[in-house]
């Protein structure tokens, strides 16, 4: 492997080395996705309630938020190729067990496996970028990564749904299975060893003051705090609804066919694919012309209430399209993730996006899970089909505005840690 003194990688090895991990996100992206694709034909074998489903596609966002918290020490102590080697190997043992469960506990034990195993698919690129690209490589290797997981929601959508009826679901999990351990194989043969840790200095407290601090300065930080609502609501939620909720509600509100549910599924992740791209493109000239994180969110975000509003009071004349509005508009909100990390000095960066992460993604467990569960409820009290979805819809609706108006009136300033 080609590097310079300083540990950059050469631009060929760069090169590598990112498809190397964006080839692994790739199907992480796919598995994060594929319950909504796959939801009318485990509903009809498993026999599922809105809760089954809720917390089978929920499983998975738990086991990716379990792993968050202790994932950072790993991978500063081991390097990601170590690090995201032996979680890969988990989430081969996920995709097998998944293909093999017959019940609807054995699918969510292995839906926890492949949460737990993919956990790793984005961290561990982005610590190897810190460490080997230059900083411009790194701002465009992360954009590229978050494109490539878009890709993987798309291939989550029509691709699923054509090869389902031809291979059946279960040895499409065993495809997927052998499609990581060919991802841990490119990893092992492109991704360089992490160097080893440097001496350690006479004073290390005097030299890293923050270096034993845990996560204790972050929970308290008051823009960790202000930005953590809507980090676990409207982000959170927006993935709820992208990699589960649309399905359900395209083909039992809407009255889709299964294969219709699936082509507005790929157009909706087609859309946020686009979004990404665009964001890409536009932040560096919106920064130069003085629009901060905190004001695109306060004047962006509450376009995906409108369209939220809009989705339950159409109802059924509610499809794809709006919904791909509402994930565009929701967006807004994914600023977040970089201007945390922003807020705080070196030493606790990483430790931040950790736990923003964490936040992140047990939002996405909570809203799943809760969106069925309320749907259930709504129906046991006597509400239709319809008439429960939007009841559950207005219920995120609330708590997503009320994540908004704590972010609205909590501590403005955001100066950037040296």
């Amino acid at each position: 492997m080609s590097m310079d003194n300083s540990g950059l990688l050469s631009r060929r090895a760069a090169v590598l080395v990112f498809l190397a991990f964006a080839f692994a996100y790739f199907f992480s992206a796919l598995l994060r996705a594929i319950t909504a694709t796959l939801s009318p034909t485990l509903t009809q074998e498993f026999a599922l309630h809105a809760r089954d489903l809720g917390l089978l596609a929920g499983g998975y966002f738990l086991g990716f938020a379990a792993t968050q918290l202790p994932l950072g020490t790993w991978l500063d102590r081991h390097g990601p190729k170590k690090v995201i080697l032996a979680f890969l190997g988990v989430a081969v043992a996920g995709c097998l067990a998944f293909s093999l469960a017959t019940s609807f506990s054995g699918l969510l034990a292995a839906r926890v496996l492949c949460g737990v195993g993919v956990s790793a698919c984005l961290m561990a690129p982005l610590t190897g970028f810190r460490r080997w690209f230059e900083p411009t490589a790194q701002l465009r290797a992360n954009s590229w990564m978050l494109m490539t997981g878009s890709l993987g929601m798309v291939a989550s959508t029509l691709p699923v749904q054509w090869l389902v009826p031809l291979a059946g679901w279960r040895p499409l999990f065993w495809a997927l299975a052998l499609a990581v351990l060919l991802s841990m194989a490119v990893i092992a043969w492109q991704v360089p060893r992490w160097p080893a840790a440097p001496a350690v200095p006479a004073n290390p407290q005097a030299a890293r003051p923050d270096a034993d601090a845990g996560y204790a300065a972050v929970w308290r930080n008051p823009y960790f705090r202000r930005m953590t609502p809507i980090g676990f609501f409207s982000y959170g939620g927006m993935i709820a609804v992208q990699t589960l909720w649309a399905g359900p509600w395209l083909v039992k509100v809407a009255g889709y066919d299964p294969l219709d549910a699936a082509q507005g599924l790929f157009w909706i992740n087609v859309s946020m694919l686009c979004t990404f791209w665009s964001w890409g493109l536009l932040n560096p000239l919106l920064a130069r012309r003085g629009y901060t994180t905190e004001r695109l969110i306060a004047w962006g975000l509450p376009l995906s209430f409108v369209v939220l509003t809009s989705i339950i009071a159409l109802g059924p004349r509610a499809g794809a399209g709006a919904w791909a509005l509402f994930c565009m508009a929701s967006t807004f909100v994914s600023l977040a993730q970089p201007a945390v990390g922003m807020a705080f000095p070196p030493a606790l960066a990483g430790r931040a996006l950790s736990a923003y992460n964490l936040v992140i993604f047990a939002g996405v467990f909570v809203v799943q899970w809760g969106i069925g569960l309320l749907v259930d409820a709504f129906g046991a009290a006597g509400l239709g089909t319809v008439g429960a979805f939007r009841a559950a819809m207005g219920v995120f609706l609330a708590l997503s505005v009320a994540s908004y108006s704590y972010f609205m009136l909590a501590r403005p300033d955001n100066q950037p840690a040296p």
